[in-house]
């Protein structure tokens, strides 16, 4: 009796986290506008990368990501050569709610080729409802920056 009690406990808990899980893709999807990107140094200190940029998230489990300095245009304007910067990637998603991740599996990156094939994992938090921020950590578990993104309506 005690193992068919314990059974039906697990089956229940993981019904529950799939239905957990499925309810966070479902506020992940949509558009989103970049807010704000802010790095943050060793000594604390921040930093405002005055960018700007696009985030998506579709229903099949996708992605896309763009992100550029606002004065990009200006510094292209000043130069002969070809200018570029900034970030776009795109993959697949996937999440780990305990951890409070989402990890993007980048299949293309033109600006940063050597992040395809690999993983960009995300801290997120959800703020109001239509502000997600998605924060970067090294290796010792520090935050080195966050991505405010406001859904578009």
């Amino acid at each position: 009796m005690k193992s068919v009690i314990l059974g039906f406990i697990l089956l229940s808990s993981a019904a529950l986290e799939a239905q957990d899980l499925e309810s966070m893709k479902q506020k992940f999807i949509g558009d989103y506008e970049l807010v704000n990107y802010v790095t943050f140094g060793e000594d604390g200190t921040e930093r405002d990368m005055q960018y700007i940029g696009r985030l998506s998230y579709d229903h099949l489990g996708n992605m896309a990501g763009l992100g550029m300095p606002i004065d990009l245009p200006s510094r292209a304007e000043n130069s002969s050569e070809r200018t570029i910067g900034g970030f776009g990637y795109w993959g697949k998603v996937s999440w780990d709610l305990e951890a409070g991740t989402v990890t993007h599996h980048v299949v293309g990156s033109p600006m940063v080729p050597q992040w395809v094939g690999g993983d960009n994992v995300r801290y997120f938090e959800f703020i109001e409802d239509d502000l997600l921020a998605l924060s970067i950590k090294n290796s010792q578990g520090r935050i080195t920056g966050t991505l405010t993104w406001r859904r578009l309506k």
